[in-house]
């Protein structure tokens, strides 16, 4: 877990960065892109990101007010996608070992 601060207009907000955010925000960018592919669709999942941006929300402290809410909701969609890059490049840039099967000896 990682605890970020983020600052919206003067104010500090602390998020603490958990598995369970980032399935959230993962989510939330998901729901983005329906509505933004299928216009249609909006009424539709316009409560889910609502759902969705108050559960992420729930996890800043202190809670924000309304007028903080889209800033800071940005600003934690691009602390996961940084902190995800930054994830896949530590893989990408981690050797690979092989195990060795240790071998039992009969008796």
């Amino acid at each position: 877990m990682i605890t970020k601060e983020i600052n919206i207009n003067g104010e500090k907000f602390l998020l603490t960065l958990t598995d369970q955010i980032i399935n959230q925000v993962n989510n939330l960018k998901a729901l983005y892109n329906v509505a933004y592919e299928d216009p249609e669709s909006f009424e539709q999942v316009s409560t889910e990101i609502s759902s969705t941006i108050q559960e992420i929300s729930n996890s800043v402290q202190p809670k924000p007010s309304d007028s903080h809410l889209d800033n800071l909701i940005q600003q934690i969609i691009k602390t996961v996608d940084d902190k995800t890059e930054q994830m896949n490049k530590q893989l990408k840039d981690k050797p690979i070992t092989k195990k060795n099967k240790k071998t039992k000896a009969k008796k």
